[in-house]
């Protein structure tokens, strides 16, 4: 759906990009490699969104770098539609609803890093959790959200790399 009001497939794949994650940030050639399209559609993008001030840019050596402008009145917006467009809302929803005592809740492998390859890799943490959910409700989301779901259970805490997207001791 997202698709018919962002036309340019250029433009989408930037947005889930830079605000599936605001720690995300690349440069352009980066995102042509990662991509597989021309600097120059790459850079028309950058350049629209950056003169728009939803990204911003910054030098790092002999590179220009680009990220989500976090301060940006829409950021907010924008970053709620991208995760609504990938589904992450009905995730964690669907996953904090009947899954027993869930402490944490994260993103990892590629979409942490913002790029949509169709596959979501999900690490729940908590204690008595309930395993025998889990198998159907892959199958529940992969139909919700048209995208393959991989989860991974752990006890304990979670403490580096992925995307955040609950923490139960941090009130997240």
């Amino acid at each position: 759906m997202l698709e018919s009001l962002i036309t340019s497939k250029t433009r989408l794949r930037l947005l889930i990009k830079f605000f599936v994650n605001s720690q995300n940030h690349s440069h352009l050639r980066g995102l042509a490699e990662e991509f597989g399209e021309s600097t120059n559609a790459i850079r028309k993008e950058l350049n629209n969104l950056t003169h728009a001030g939803i990204l911003i840019k910054h030098s790092d050596k002999n590179k220009i770098e680009y990220q989500a402008n976090t301060i940006h009145p829409f950021y907010t917006n924008i970053r709620d539609i991208i995760r609504k467009y990938l589904g992450l809302d009905m995730l964690l929803e669907q996953i904090l609803e009947r899954m027993g005592e869930v402490e944490q809740v994260v993103l990892t492998g590629d979409i942490a890093r913002g790029s949509d390859t169709g596959t979501i890799d999900v690490l729940v943490t908590g204690d008595s959790l309930n395993e025998d959910y889990f198998e159907h409700l892959t199958q529940r989301l992969e139909q919700l959200i048209e995208r393959k779901v991989i989860f991974t259970l752990a006890s304990g805490r979670f403490s580096s790399g992925g995307l955040m997207l609950f923490d139960r001791q941090a009130g997240i």
